[in-house]
């Protein structure tokens, strides 16, 4: 479990996302929960350690799918969200979360662009290692205690009648 502190550019030296001010990101390293350029750049380092990374697109989020941008009709999409680069939220067929952006609004179409919004660009990472700690075992290998058995629950009160003669 290795912990980093990071600042994200873009190539115009924009800064994107850092995490400077907030916890250091946390991952295990070997079990792909980071693009490939940056892990490969990480592994190795010691605590302490620091790095400028530049990764491809290739070794991040891919190119851009032109296959990953379609056409949807309007009144498919909220109308809260009908507003060029508002990110909306679409289930895949195997129920993965995309995130899909929209790029253009036509007269009864909206384009949407479900690339991850860094792909297509080259990223440039400063780096440092401020903790490493052994990787917690997978949830398969841990102990389970056995479940306590469930007790029934407590049958509810019967309503009290009212009569509806009786006034205060």
């Amino acid at each position: 479990m290795v912990s980093l502190d990071y600042t994200l550019k873009g190539t115009d030296g924009k800064v994107i996302e850092t995490s400077k001010g907030r916890d250091p990101l946390k991952y295990i390293h070997g079990q792909k929960m980071m693009i490939p350029g940056l892990e490969k750049e990480l592994t190795g380092m010691k605590v302490g350690g620091e790095k400028h990374v530049t990764v491809k697109p290739e070794d991040g989020y891919g190119k851009v799918n032109p296959n990953a941008v379609q056409e949807i009709p309007k009144e498919k999409i909220p109308p809260n969200a009908l507003k060029v680069g508002a990110v909306l939220a679409a289930k895949s067929p195997e129920g993965m979360v995309v995130p899909m952006t929209v790029r253009q609004i036509k007269e009864k179409t909206v384009v949407m662009d479900m690339n991850h919004p860094m792909a297509g660009k080259t990223l440039v990472f400063d780096v440092k290692v401020v903790d490493i700690q052994p990787a917690p075992p997978p949830p398969s290998t841990q102990p389970t205690k056995p479940a306590a058995p469930a007790k029934p629950a407590a049958p509810a009160a019967p309503a009290k009648p009212t009569d509806p003669a009786q006034k205060k």
